[in-house]
């Protein structure tokens, strides 16, 4: 019951950063900038080659649903450029604490980053380094899978070019909400 508080306590978040904002629909395949609740630009994208519904733990290949923020811009000699975000979540850590995918100690221990504004631990049972990011080393094919298929391990992904002209738009602590 004391998790349920914290949960509670903790998910009243402070000011953001940024002025801008994402929204990303995995069903759409789209990412879409908006500033102060008006659009501004749309993305196409592909995302979490485990389907639908919600990233559950290590390894589902899903791209998590809710209410997150970023938490660091880098350069990446994988995938161009590195968004990421604070996955998991409170929420992601209740239903991971409830479901004893992680036990209390890290329940607290991802409550304290999301309070201190700081990335969660990033090896639990739940997963991590989830993002949005580029596709890296372009070539036909690479684009070709990235236009038709939804080839991430859990992450958000655009092409190099769009990754580069989003980063513009965001700052560490924007708000990125993933629906399905």
């Amino acid at each position: 019951m004391k998790y349920l508080f914290l949960l509670i306590v903790f998910l009243t978040p402070t000011a953001l950063a940024s002025e801008y904002q994402l929204l990303i629909s995995k069903q759409n395949k789209e990412l879409i900038v908006e500033k102060s609740g008006e659009f501004v630009k749309k993305y196409r994208i592909a995302s979490g080659k485990g389907g639908e519904g919600t990233k559950r733990r290590r390894g589902d290949n899903n791209t998590p649903l809710g209410t997150y923020r970023v938490t660091h811009l880098k350069e990446s000699s994988r995938f161009h450029y590195f968004i990421q975000l604070d996955y998991p979540n409170l929420i992601d850590a209740w239903y991971g604490y409830k479901n004893k995918i992680i036990d209390g100690s890290e329940f607290k221990e991802i409550a304290t980053a999301y309070k201190n504004r700081e990335v969660p631990p990033q090896d639990t049972e739940l997963g991590g380094l989830i993002g949005i990011h580029g596709i890296g080393e372009v070539n036909e094919k690479k684009l070709t899978i990235h236009q038709e298929l939804n080839w991430t391990e859990g992450c958000i992904a655009l092409t190099n070019e769009e990754v580069n002209e989003l980063k513009k738009f965001i700052d560490v602590g924007t708000t990125v909400i993933i629906k399905e």
